[in-house]
């Protein structure tokens, strides 16, 4: 078992949730984030004056699959996250094992939790 965290553009998570439900893949955690990396930021101009925004905002996705599902979910959220233009700026997907899942209404464990 896996938990697969992606950080995306907010504009690409409709893209991403079509990619995963095409490939079965149907529960997932999403929070709003924001993030400072390679980008670091950007500058607006708000009311005249100049302002330096250097948190941008992000999605943040989290899906636990069993083993099997790994690839697959990499592969769907690669394909509809990526901008295409090479920029920087697409996110990041992080794969962290799973010691237990217990599913709380039925008190399964493990895979069958999932």
């Amino acid at each position: 078992m896996k938990l697969i965290i992606a950080i995306i553009q907010p504009n690409k998570l409709e893209e991403v949730k079509a990619e995963l439900t095409k490939n079965e893949i149907i529960r997932l955690t999403v929070s709003d984030v924001q993030g400072y990396g390679q980008q670091k930021g950007k500058t607006t101009i708000y009311r005249g004056h100049e302002y330096k925004v250097n948190l941008l905002p992000k999605v943040r996705l989290e899906i636990a699959v069993n083993d099997d599902f790994v690839k697959p979910t990499i592969d769907a959220i690669l394909k509809a996250s990526k901008s295409g233009e090479g920029q920087i700026g697409d996110g990041k997907i992080f794969i962290l094992p799973i010691e237990e899942v217990i599913r709380i209404r039925t008190g399964e464990r493990g895979s069958a939790a999932i």
